[in-house]
C-alpha cells in the first residue's frame, strides 16, 4: 500500500510541476537586456571578421579526423 500512496504523490508532483513550467512559459517572457544584445552583435562581428563560415554536415565530415593522435602523421 505504501508503495502505491508513492508512486501516486510522485504523479501528482510531476504534474504539478509541469503545471507551473508551463505556466511560467506562457506568462514570463524573457527579454534580452541591451548589454546582452550588445554582446551577442559583437561576438557575430568577431566571427564574420575572422573568415567564420559556417560548415553544413558533408564539409564537416571531410574535414573531421578520428585516427586520435595518429591524425599528425
Amino acid at each position: 500500500m505504501n508503495t502505491i500512496i508513492a508512486i501516486i504523490s510522485l504523479a501528482v508532483l510531476a504534474l504539478v510541476g509541469w503545471c507551473v513550467a508551463e505556466w511560467k512559459n506562457k506568462h514570463m517572457d524573457y527579454q534580452p537586456t541591451e548589454t546582452e544584445t550588445k554582446a551577442e552583435e559583437a561576438a557575430l562581428d568577431a566571427a564574420r571578421n575572422a573568415d567564420f563560415s559556417e560548415k553544413n554536415i558533408h564539409d564537416v565530415i571531410e574535414t573531421i579526423s578520428t585516427k586520435g593522435f595518429a591524425a599528425g602523421d
